[in-house]
């Protein structure tokens, strides 16, 4: 009996870990915009001029040593792109601004693997 109740405990907490980490998965934990594609998800942050994308994958960091980025930004009939590169463990940065309405396109790939596009909207 006494085993039977550890593994239903040992069960249920762990449900309850997936379900804390499923929680945050999409919201903005920076304040920024949320963009998601394959195991990544990116949440792209403008401040004083500059852009900077925290990656993670169901809220835990994604190391972006070797990655390299560009955010292609879609305002009115304006094209900009915006060169990203990793400055910190789980953060890709480059220079620019964002406004609402901007249409936004971020290719992300990592030395070895497929590359990753996420589209966003800034609100």
């Amino acid at each position: 009996m006494n085993k039977l109740i550890s593994v239903f405990c040992l069960s249920t907490a762990l449900t309850v870990n997936v379900a804390i980490a499923h929680e945050s998965h999409g919201q903005p934990m920076h304040g920024g915009i949320v963009a998601e594609a394959g195991h990544a998800q990116f949440e792209i942050v403008g401040k004083d001029g500059g852009l900077t994308v925290h990656v993670s994958n169901h809220g835990a960091p994604v190391a972006t040593a070797g990655a390299s980025g560009k955010l292609t930004v879609l305002s009115g009939g304006a094209k900009r792109e915006i060169e990203l590169k990793p400055a910190g463990n789980d953060l890709l940065q480059g220079q620019g601004t964002l406004a609402a309405g901007d249409k936004l396109l971020l290719n992300v790939v990592w030395p070895g693997q497929k590359p990753l596009q996420a589209r966003a909207v800034v609100k």
